[in-house]
């Protein structure tokens, strides 16, 4: 790709008309906030279907407490800022925890393709943040933030695969519908 085509695909600056800055970027803590507490969430209903001597326990609770560690980041950023959490955030309870559960209940593989996928989408998505931020020369701390939690889900990522996540039934099926779902709640979190 040419330099001036790949310069097209940059962020920008929000042209007049669109949200500004600060719109933006209450939406990037909003929605990082939603997916940390869903992430969780995940984490829950697979321990409380695997069970706490499940040989991956160990492995899910470490990830479980990341993923609290940054939920926790967030919610003090949510509080600190005013931005207003997402309506959805019930949701988002439910849904974790079924996911989480029901994946578990398809056998210990199955619950790591859920980690794949999950993080696959976070990955890019807090990919997509950074550059934003790094482009708008705005929040250096955030995308520090932004970037230390992304390299969390990158290793949750790779534990997973490690795990077996691609030997699951089903794995292609599985993980592109868990990545649809993400890429969904992403969309809404940021809107509701």
């Amino acid at each position: 790709m040419s330099k001036a085509k790949s310069k097209t695909l940059e962020p920008r600056r929000p042209l007049p008309g669109e949200p500004g800055l600060s719109v933006a970027i209450d939406r990037m803590i909003r929605v990082d906030q939603a997916g940390e507490y869903a992430a969780a969430r995940i984490y829950d209903g697979q321990l409380a279907v695997l069970g706490e001597k499940h040989r991956t326990a160990p492995t899910i609770r470490r990830m479980r407490k990341q993923e609290q560690r940054h939920l926790d980041v967030f919610d003090d950023l949510v509080a600190r800022r005013g931005t207003r959490p997402t309506a959805l955030q019930p949701i988002w309870n439910i849904a974790g925890y079924a996911l989480g559960a029901l994946t578990a209940l398809m056998g210990e593989k199955a619950a790591m393709a859920c980690t794949v996928a999950v993080e696959e989408v976070i990955e890019e998505h807090y990919e997509a943040q950074r550059r934003k931020l790094k482009s708008w020369q705005v929040e250096p701390e955030l995308e520090a933030t932004i970037a230390e939690f992304q390299a969390d889900e990158v290793e949750h990522k790779t534990t997973a695969i490690d795990a077996g996540a691609q030997e699951a039934a089903g794995y292609r099926l599985l993980a592109g519908t868990i990545r649809v779902g993400c890429r969904t709640a992403i969309w809404l979190s940021k809107r509701i």
